[in-house]
């Protein structure tokens, strides 16, 4: 059975950091095309950073690049998503997923959302 679970959000002050990590079992990170998602209340889903299964290739949205960082450790399956100088506006639910296709999102190349395996998030809640 496969699975990827988030842990890492929390609550947050503006400007402060935090790391997400995102488990997979039933699937190995570097034979799939990992990112990460968020959204908000009463907004869309956005794809935020993504990482290629050779992971020697990062897409970011404009909005987080710079601020941003992806990254996976192949030895614990796990992938992370490093993020500082973070902002009130990047509230969300942030959800993992792994997909062996790609489409486009807010022109960030993500996982296909209709094959992706889908954590079930992780609260991050940005304080002003």
């Amino acid at each position: 059975q496969v699975q990827v679970v988030e842990s890492g959000g929390d609550l947050v002050q503006a400007g402060g950091s935090l790391r997400l990590s995102c488990i997979a079992s039933g699937l190995r990170v570097d034979e799939y095309y990992m990112g990460w998602f968020r959204r908000a209340p009463g907004k869309e889903r956005e794809g935020v950073a993504c990482i290629h299964e050779s992971g020697r290739r990062f897409y970011y949205a404009d909005s987080v690049d710079g601020r941003f960082t992806i990254s996976r450790d192949d030895d614990k399956n796990t992938l992370y998503l490093q993020m500082d100088s973070l902002k009130p506006e990047e509230t969300a639910m942030y959800y993992c997923a792994a997909s062996r296709w790609t489409e486009y999102y807010n022109g960030v190349r993500c996982p296909e959302s209709s094959t992706a395996y889908w954590g079930q998030g992780t609260q991050v809640t940005v304080s002003s």
